[in-house]
């Protein structure tokens, strides 16, 4: 078997498969989120960021339900969660209703870090788009809302 060394490339039965390419897309929007993120410098991710939105716009909700609602497997919600409230972003509580439960809310400075992070990931969006028209973003987005309802 020869061994490849130099810049990557793709073999021709792969580089014109939607799966591919959708692949290579997600590697790239990956990679600029993560970029940004790290560029925000407070050690924050994607699933930080997606965990303060669910709670932003839906409200107070147990770690099992946050888990749930963002797809985020359990170990790793409660992972990012004792993460967010070492920082004071979020905080949780035990449930008077269901003693073995924690809800989980955020806090002011969490809407505050989750407003600079919208900005983060806003710019991440231009970057990850900006290789095409406006037209071109408008249809690559119903396309892929349509393939992502499926």
């Amino acid at each position: 078997m020869r061994e490849h060394t130099g810049p990557e490339r793709t073999p021709s039965r792969l580089k014109d498969r939607p799966t591919w390419l959708l692949g290579r897309a997600a590697a790239r929007a990956s990679a600029l989120l993560a970029s940004g993120f790290a560029a925000h410098g407070d050690g924050l991710r994607g699933y930080h960021y997606r965990l303060l939105a669910a709670l932003e716009e839906w409200g107070p909700a147990s770690q099992a339900d946050l888990g749930r609602y963002t797809g985020i497997d359990r170990s790793d919600v409660t992972a990012a969660l004792t993460e967010l409230e070492a920082r004071k972003l979020v905080n949780r509580e035990v449930d008077p209703d269901h003693r073995r439960r924690k809800v989980v809310s955020i806090t002011k400075t969490g809407s505050t870090v989750l407003a600079e992070l919208d900005s983060v990931v806003d710019g991440v969006q231009q970057d990850l788009l900006d290789p095409l028209t406006p037209a071109q973003q408008k249809q690559f987005m119903v396309i892929m809302s349509r393939l992502s309802d499926q």
